[in-house]
């Protein structure tokens, strides 16, 4: 499977900087090969891409990269999640294969049809999941040799209604919904988040999503690694859905740039 753009891109931070800021669902590129798979038209591909995707959270992240004290490394995915979600579970542990949302989607956020259920995921899972998720464990594996810790920022952005597809989409819906994980999240580090988003309207923690991303390698084990999914309604920064971003997305990567900054202090 051919593509016109690398799959991910590591960008190295500073050398003693223990943080990664993960940024793996705000990319719109799928693939000819992977497009050949997807059975909707391109008016209704387009809507599903701007409903599904995190747009402009690459650049936020490297606004807040560039405005960080100590610059942090940053690992972007740069095909859309309807390749693949790096993010997922790739078994039976993930709850989204619930809504056909597993690493490789079969449904859309409305709770259409985007691929064919009974297609095999085991190439696309192979050509680009394993690929992605190996780079993401070596570096974390890196930043631990470096400075004896890793701390996973993932940078994500929500819709201010919520979609069909979202499972616990009826909670509330912060201006910043803070997704942790009770291995690898301490509460400094939340702490920490919650200080550094306190101007942009208030923070909650997991609602309306959860959880953080730590490869397998880790999960569930090592504490040295840290880690905190960050979740921006998208309303506070850009035009919705698929709009251009605001003026709110300096003053969201600002707040990113100080909760970098409290991590690596």
């Amino acid at each position: 499977m051919a593509h016109a753009v690398p799959s991910f891109e590591l960008r190295p931070g500073a050398a003693g900087s223990p943080v990664i800021l993960h940024v793996p669902h705000s990319a719109r590129t799928v693939p000819a090969a992977v497009r050949a798979g997807i059975v909707l038209d391109d008016t209704a591909l387009e809507r599903e891409l701007d409903d599904i995707t995190d747009a402009h959270t690459a650049e936020l992240a490297e606004a807040a990269a560039a405005l960080a004290g100590r610059t942090p490394w940053m690992f972007v995915n740069r095909l859309s999640r309807l390749v693949v979600d790096p993010e997922r579970f790739p078994d039976e542990r993930e709850e989204m294969l619930a809504v056909g949302m597993g690493a490789v989607y079969t449904g859309t956020t409305r709770r259409g049809t985007l691929r064919a259920g009974d297609g095999d995921p085991g190439p696309l899972i192979e050509r680009y999941f394993r690929p992605y998720a190996r780079a993401m464990t070596e570096a974390v594996r890196d930043r631990l040799a470096a400075t004896g810790r890793a701390v996973v920022i993932d940078v994500h952005s929500y819709p201010t209604e919520p979609l069909p597809y979202e499972l616990h989409g009826g909670g509330s819906r912060p201006p910043v919904c803070l997704g942790t994980d009770a291995c690898h999240t301490p509460a400094a580090l939340a702490d920490l988040a919650r200080a550094a988003f306190a101007g942009c309207g208030g923070t909650e923690l997991d609602t309306p999503f959860a959880g953080t991303y730590v490869p397998l390698e880790f999960y569930g084990t090592d504490p040295r690694v840290a880690a905190l999914m960050v979740e921006i309604r998208r309303d506070g920064y850009m035009t919705e859905p698929g709009g251009p971003a605001g003026p709110g997305l300096h003053r969201f990567a600002t707040a990113l740039a100080a909760l970098v900054d409290g991590v690596d202090h």
